[in-house]
């Protein structure tokens, strides 16, 4: 927005920064809050603070001091936004996923040479999971949190017999492979460094970041689950979960999500082992000595990817399931389909949970498999009914596409990776900030009935 554009919409900038901000005590605050969402919105190329501080024409010292030293509660903040986004987007799906902030150097908070999914490569990043309410017609932010690696965390160093004191980090070391997100093998450490100077150094990175001591790694699933823990504290459940493969592919996550009764369609990887779902297991007969038999899967179960190969291509249909937002020669309608298959079957491997009698969960199988391409492209899991309808899965497996939206109008229109502290309070401060300027610029869409707000991120 320019000057006059933002003049234009004052008055519901000013309310709407009184129901974000009304828990801070302090005048002072809740008017520095409003002056900063105004610096997001504003039109420049960068939103740190410097520049904002420009284009607001104040010291951006005094902003900086909000982000970084102030007194004032972001739970809270994020707390209303959370509901202020769930009343205005009435969402349909929850949707999981992470995001990475490419830095040049070592010191803003939990910066590492790590995978991102965003770089599409291992790169010097920061990594931010999210949580966010969406619709095909709207969406919003409800939860941050920055990924802390390893380096991060001292009980992720291993002493002199090779034991760490994070639990987390001694499963990934108990694995044969340790793989990241996208199943590559995670880049090893080659030089030895004393773990007496890790320690030391990481403490002091922490120190000068400010992370809180609970702060430590854990995989980023189970943050996703802390998050919606979290948001359920404050009143709000998911209708229905979504997730891209980075979540999907594990057990935990899903049989997390289970537990809390919360359904999901979540992708997964095509390496990902299921038996049909008509496959059950089978008890040996008792031989009279020692423990008696338990029911087991006698066979090894194949990858989701040898299952849709067995079915076929031609076992695929054609499903549409959402109006495009353009018209051309290639798509005479606007609508958006593709070839899938649906299966139901019965998720493996030893994390698992399987039901007093040995049966693994039954759930859908979901396969994309496009005219001409060799293989599918793309595998979904869902703990969907059984009669639900092929052309529902599809919708809601594709409705995790928002939060690319998101992501793309967070970062190109509001500075979401602009943030050049080093603090970890301010970092979560700044995202929560630019969650709260892309929900207003939201809000605008959805009711202004000129349209004139629309497109202004």
């Amino acid at each position: 927005m320019d000057e006059r554009e933002l003049g234009e919409v004052r008055s519901a900038l000013e309310d709407f920064a009184g129901e974000v901000f009304a828990g801070l005590p302090r005048a002072d605050q809740r008017a520095t809050g409003l002056r900063y969402l105004r610096g997001l919105m504003l039109d420049g190329r960068r939103k740190s603070m410097q520049p904002m501080g420009e284009r607001l024409g104040v010291d951006y010292q005094q902003l900086q001091q909000f982000l970084t030293s102030s007194t004032w509660d972001l739970t809270g903040v994020r707390r209303r936004l959370a509901a202020k986004v769930i009343g205005l987007v009435e969402p349909e799906v929850w949707v999981v996923d992470d995001t990475g902030f490419p830095k040049d150097g070592k010191a803003s908070a939990c910066v590492a040479r790590q995978y991102s999914g965003t770089l599409g490569k291992v790169a010097n990043c920061q990594i931010a999971v999210s949580v966010h309410a969406a619709t095909d017609a709207a969406s919003g932010v409800l939860n941050w949190r920055l990924f802390v690696p390893e380096a991060w965390d001292q009980t992720c160093v291993p002493d002199a017999h090779g034991q760490v004191t994070s639990a987390h980090a001694k499963r990934l070391r108990d694995k044969g492979t340790t793989l990241d997100e996208a199943g590559h093998k995670k880049p090893q450490v080659r030089k030895k460094i004393p773990a007496a100077e890790q320690i030391a150094t990481i403490t002091a990175r922490r120190a000068a970041s400010r992370i809180p001591d609970q702060e430590r790694y854990r995989p980023k699933w189970l943050m996703a689950l802390e998050m919606i823990d979290e948001l359920d504290q404050w009143g709000h459940r998911p209708p229905l979960l979504v997730a891209d493969a980075g979540y999907g592919q594990s057990a935990e996550f899903r049989d997390g999500l289970s537990e809390r009764g919360i359904r999901y369609v979540v992708a997964t990887t095509s390496s990902t082992t299921a038996h049909l779902a008509e496959v059950t297991p089978t008890t040996m007969p008792y031989a009279g000595r020692g423990r008696r038999p338990v029911a087991r899967y006698r066979d090894t179960a194949p990858t989701v990817k040898a299952l849709a190969l067995a079915a076929g291509q031609d076992a695929t249909q054609l499903v549409r399931w959402r109006h495009g937002s353009r018209t051309d020669r290639d798509h005479p309608t606007g609508e958006l389909a593709g070839h899938f298959l649906a299966r139901r079957v019965r998720p493996a491997g030893r994390s698992v949970h399987r039901t007093p009698d040995g049966l693994l969960p039954e759930r859908w199988l979901l396969i994309e498999w496009p005219p001409g391409q060799t293989e599918p492209s793309d595998y979904w899991l869902s703990d969907l009914p059984a009669d639900t309808p092929i052309t529902e899965l599809v919708r809601l497996a594709k409705m995790r596409w928002r939060i690319e939206h998101d992501y793309r109008e967070l970062k190109t229109g509001l500075g979401l990776d602009h943030f050049e502290g080093r603090s970890w309070i301010g970092w979560h401060r700044h995202v929560t900030l630019t969650a709260a300027a892309q929900l207003f610029l939201t809000q605008l869409r959805l009711t202004d009935p000129t349209g004139k707000a629309a497109g202004q991120a």
